[in-house]
C-alpha cells in the first residue's frame, strides 16, 4: 500500500511539474511578428484533392488572379513586395554545372519541351516556354502560353537578384552528389549570406550537404520525424533534442496542440536552439500539400501567434496576418 501511494504521489508530482513547465498561462509571448514563407513565390494555385506524385498541377490551376509563374524572379519579387519574409524555391542541377530553379522532375508538364530537367543544360531550359502548359479550363485555353520563354532562372541569378533576402532552397532529388554540388556553390558565399538560406529535401542530399557545410540550417524528412517524435517523448522537461537544433520544422495545424509547450514555450525553445518553426495545413497521411492559405486557416492560428507561416497565397494571407505589411 505504501509503495502504491508513493507511486501515485510521484505520478501526481510529475504531472504537476510537466504542466507548470509547459503551460502557456505562465509563459510570456515571444517577441516579434509571424514569419511569412511564400511557397514558390507568387504562384498559380490549384486544388490539392487527389494529388499524386506525378500529377501535372499546371493542368488543374484555378482561374488566374495574377500573371505570375512560380519559381521565377518576378514571382519572388512580387512575394517579397507582398510581405514575405522568406521565399521557397526548387532547384535541379544542369548538365553544364549550374542549378536551374524549376519545380518539376521533368519539363513535360509546364513547358513546350520534353525530358528530365536535370538532363538538360541551363541554356536549353531557358529556351523553353515555362508557361506553356497552364490551363484552368481543361485545355480549352492556355492563358500563359508564349509568356514564359527565358523566365526560368538559375540559382545564381536568384542569389544575385536577392542578395539580402531570405530563401528556402528545396533539393528535388535523392542524389547525394546533388547535395555536394549545392554545398560547393553555397560555400562560395559569405557566412552572412549562408545564414539567410535554409536547404531542405530528401535526407540523402541533405546529409551530403551538411558534411561540407555543417553550420547550414537544413531539414530532411527523416530529421523532421526524428525531432518531432523525440520531442514528444522528452519535451515535457523543456529539453530540446539534438535532432531539433539548427533546423526547420513544419508543424501541421491539426497536430500542433500535442507539442509540449505549444505555442509560446515551444517556439521559444526552438528559437533558442536555432530552429525555425512554420505552421502548414493539416496533415492527412500524405506529404504536405497545403499551407495557411485562407482566412479560415488564419483564424485557426493561436492567439498572438508569431511563429512561421507557410503559405501558397502570400498576397492574400499577408494582409490578414499583419495589415501593415
Amino acid at each position: 500500500m505504501r509503495i502504491g501511494r508513493f507511486l501515485l504521489a510521484a505520478a501526481a508530482l510529475f504531472a504537476v511539474g510537466a504542466y507548470l513547465g509547459n503551460t502557456n498561462l505562465l509563459a510570456p509571448r515571444p517577441d516579434g511578428k509571424p514569419m511569412l514563407l511564400a511557397h514558390r513565390g507568387v504562384a498559380q494555385t490549384y486544388p490539392s484533392e487527389g494529388l499524386e506524385n506525378d500529377t501535372c498541377t499546371a493542368t488543374r490551376i484555378r482561374p488566374p488572379e495574377h500573371d505570375f509563374l512560380e519559381n521565377t524572379i518576378p514571382s519572388m519579387q512580387a512575394a517579397f513586395a507582398a510581405g514575405a519574409d522568406v521565399v521557397e524555391l526548387d532547384v535541379h542541377p544542369t548538365t553544364d554545372g549550374q542549378f536551374a530553379v524549376f519545380h518539376d522532375w521533368t519539363v513535360d508538364c509546364r513547358t513546350d519541351g520534353r525530358g528530365v530537367t536535370r538532363e538538360k543544360s541551363l541554356s536549353d531550359l531557358k529556351a523553353l516556354d515555362i508557361g506553356y502548359g497552364y490551363t484552368a479550363d481543361g485545355g480549352k485555353t492556355f492563358p500563359f502560353r508564349g509568356t514564359g520563354v527565358g523566365l526560368l532562372p538559375s540559382l545564381d541569378e536568384v542569389l544575385a537578384a536577392f542578395p539580402d533576402k531570405r530563401l528556402l532552397i528545396n533539393i528535388k532529388s535523392r542524389d547525394a552528389e546533388e547535395g555536394r554540388k549545392l554545398a560547393a556553390r553555397l560555400a562560395t558565399l559569405s557566412a552572412e549570406a549562408r545564414a539567410r538560406l535554409t536547404v531542405y529535401g530528401n535526407d540523402t542530399p541533405i546529409d551530403a550537404l551538411r558534411e561540407t557545410l555543417p553550420e547550414m540550417r537544413t531539414m530532411g524528412r527523416r530529421s523532421l520525424q526524428r525531432c518531432l517524435i523525440t520531442y514528444l517523448g522528452i519535451g515535457w522537461s523543456g529539453y530540446v533534442p539534438e535532432s531539433c537544433r539548427n533546423t526547420m520544422l513544419l508543424v501541421p495545424s491539426n497536430y500542433a496542440w500535442i507539442l509540449w509547450g505549444w505555442p509560446n514555450r515551444f517556439l521559444t525553445r526552438m528559437r533558442d536552439a536555432g530552429t525555425e518553426v512554420y505552421m502548414v495545413g493539416p496533415y492527412t497521411g500524405r506529404a504536405f500539400t497545403t499551407g495557411i492559405d485562407t482566412a479560415l486557416d488564419v483564424g485557426g492560428l493561436p492567439e498572438d501567434y508569431n511563429g512561421g507561416i507557410w503559405t501558397n497565397r502570400i498576397q492574400a494571407i499577408a494582409p490578414l496576418v499583419d495589415p501593415k505589411r
